[in-house]
This record gives structure tokens, C-alpha cells and sequence, in this order.
């Protein structure tokens, strides 16, 4: 009898154990939800998204599609989600670009015209140059940019990379020209081809010709070395005094319900711990960084306090 009992309860200990790990998605007030990004096809929050939405599925009972708004360093992607309604249906994939943007122009809509809903991560920013140039460390490229100036490629105008870019600039005591560009991808060929020295961009982006060995990382702005990457020094550890790390996350119109917050807390808890997603972001270098709605504004709204008073003390903005 005892074994008979024992084998039961461990029957129905696995039946529970399997009902856990295969849980109805829970339920969401609309059937498809649209994730937009101002990135172009291939660079960071396009591929952050497409990646995220293979798994979303799971865990909310929705659809989601990825929705490319191009134009204006992100300008265009926040106004249209500030425009759509506030219910859940739409959302921004955040990055310190949006606040650049809302800081370093005058855009419709700001950043402030959105709902931080949750973030997701925290992701490297990377240098990168072709393996078949003439650069194998950081300090190559600044020798020839103390010499012939250099060009160095950013994502877009209003952005961590930029920033990155002319901090980097201002610790080396260089002039280098900073092209700036519409997306990762476009800066890829353009790093690929010669045009530019060195591209500054998220290991996400790279992923496909870092397996062809066709590139080659030469630092990281985060502060410590790259776990999953070892041998590509930090910035800091190349001699300069600079630090920075991407985050990754999204927002709504303002105004979202609680059931939709709710569910979206709920949601990105599960979904970063599922173990095959786990193992695809991990291989992306992304740091999981989960920051529930509750807390989010006030991450944002202190990102975007020291952002401004960096772009005030460089004379970016007055």
C-alpha cells in the first residue's frame, strides 16, 4: 500500500510539474498586438523583437507582429505609437534612443508622451571593424584617427552608439568623423566595405558575421569584460574612461490599464526565464534586466535626467 501511494503521489507530482511548465497563456484583451521599432530590418530592436515574439506566444494569448517606423532617429515610431489607443494594442520597443531623440531635437511626440511598461535587459555596446582591415585593437584605430581623422559609424543620430562615439572621441583627444545611419544593417556594410574604420553597435546585430569570422570585436563599453566574450577588453580597459550599457524594454501610450500592465508583469517574468529563450538571448549577450511597470517610469525618468545633464555639460543642448 505505502508503494502504491508513493507511486501515485509521484504520477500526480509530474502531472502538476507538466501542468506548470505548459500553463494556458493568460488571457489578453486583444487577439494580435503590434511591437514597433524605429530600428531598420536586421538592426538591434528589429532583431530584439522578432526573437521576443517567438516566445511572447506562449506565455499571453496574443499574436504579435514587429512593425518597422523608420525616420527621425525614432521620431516617427514614438509618435505613432503616442497616437494609437491606450489598451494594450500597440507597444514601442524602448532604448536610450528615444530619449536622445526627444532630447537632442523637437519631435512631435517625446518620450514622455509614452507609458514605460516593463524592461527586459541590458545589452553590450561593442566596437567592430572588418577582420581583413588594418585595425586588431582599439588603440590601432585611434592612432590612425589622431593621424588622418578616421570615420567612425553610429546607428543613428540620437543615440547611445553616438554618444558612445563622441564620448570615446573626447577621452582619445581625436577628431574622428561620426557617420551616423539609420540602422545597424546600413552601418554593417558600410564597416564590411571600408567606408568606416569601425562600427558601434549590439552583439544581436552581429551575430552572423561574427560566426563567419568576417569581423572582430575590438571592445566593449560595458564595465566588465563580456562573459560569453573574454578576450575583447572594456573601453576602460583599453585606456579610456568610458562606460556605458544599452537597455532594452517597452512602452505604451499613456494611460495603459492595469489588467494590460498586469499581465505584461506577469508575462516577461515567465518568458525570461523560459529556458529556450534563455538560451537564445544568452548567445545574444543580453543581461537579463527585469524592471516590473511599477518601477519602470522611474527608470526611465532618472535615464533621462543624467542624459540631459551630460548633453548640457557637452554643449549638445542648452
Amino acid at each position: 500500500m505505502r508503494k502504491t501511494l508513493t507511486g501515485l503521489l509521484a504520477v500526480l507530482a509530474m502531472g502538476l510539474g507538466t501542468l506548470s511548465l505548459h500553463a494556458e497563456p493568460l488571457a489578453y484583451p486583444h487577439k494580435v498586438v503590434t511591437l514597433v521599432t524605429h530600428s531598420s530590418p536586421g538592426g538591434g530592436s528589429d532583431v530584439f523583437l522578432r526573437e521576443l515574439t517567438k516566445y511572447l506566444g506562449k506565455y499571453i494569448g496574443a499574436t504579435f507582429i514587429v512593425e518597422n517606423v523608420q525616420g527621425g532617429s525614432g521620431a516617427k515610431a514614438v509618435a505613432r505609437v503616442a497616437g494609437a489607443p491606450a489598451d494594450g494594442s500597440v507597444f514601442y520597443a524602448t532604448t536610450p534612443t528615444y530619449i536622445y531623440t526627444s532630447l537632442l531635437s523637437k519631435p512631435s511626440a517625446t518620450y514622455k508622451d509614452l507609458e514605460p511598461l516593463v524592461n527586459l535587459f541590458a545589452d553590450s555596446e561593442v566596437i567592430y571593424t572588418r577582420t581583413d582591415g588594418p585595425f586588431n585593437t582599439l588603440q590601432d584605430v585611434i592612432d590612425k584617427a589622431k593621424k588622418e581623422r578616421g570615420r567612425w559609424g553610429a546607428a543613428n543620430p540620437a543615440s547611445l552608439e553616438r554618444q558612445a562615439a563622441e564620448q570615446l572621441k573626447r577621452a582619445a583627444g581625436v577628431n574622428a568623423a561620426i557617420v551616423t545611419h539609420e540602422g545597424g544593417g546600413d552601418m554593417m556594410l558600410n564597416v564590411m566595405n571600408g567606408t568606416l574604420d569601425i562600427g558601434i553597435g549590439e552583439i544581436q546585430e552581429l551575430r552572423s558575421q561574427l560566426a563567419a569570422g568576417t569581423i572582430r570585436l575590438l571592445a566593449t563599453f560595458n564595465p566588465e569584460r563580456i562573459p560569453e566574450k573574454p578576450d575583447v577588453p572594456t573601453v576602460r580597459e583599453s585606456g579610456y574612461d568610458v562606460s556605458l550599457v544599452k537597455f532594452r524594454g517597452l512602452a505604451g501610450p499613456k494611460g495603459l490599464p492595469e489588467d494590460v500592465t498586469k499581465v505584461w508583469d506577469v508575462a516577461i517574468k515567465n518568458v525570461l526565464a523560459d529556458p529556450d529563450y534563455k538560451k537564445r538571448y544568452t548567445e545574444e549577450v543580453l543581461v537579463p534586466n527585469f524592471i516590473p511597470h511599477a518601477q519602470y517610469q522611474a527608470f526611465i525618468t532618472n535615464f533621462a535626467d543624467t542624459t540631459e545633464a551630460f548633453l548640457k555639460e557637452t554643449g549638445a543642448v542648452k
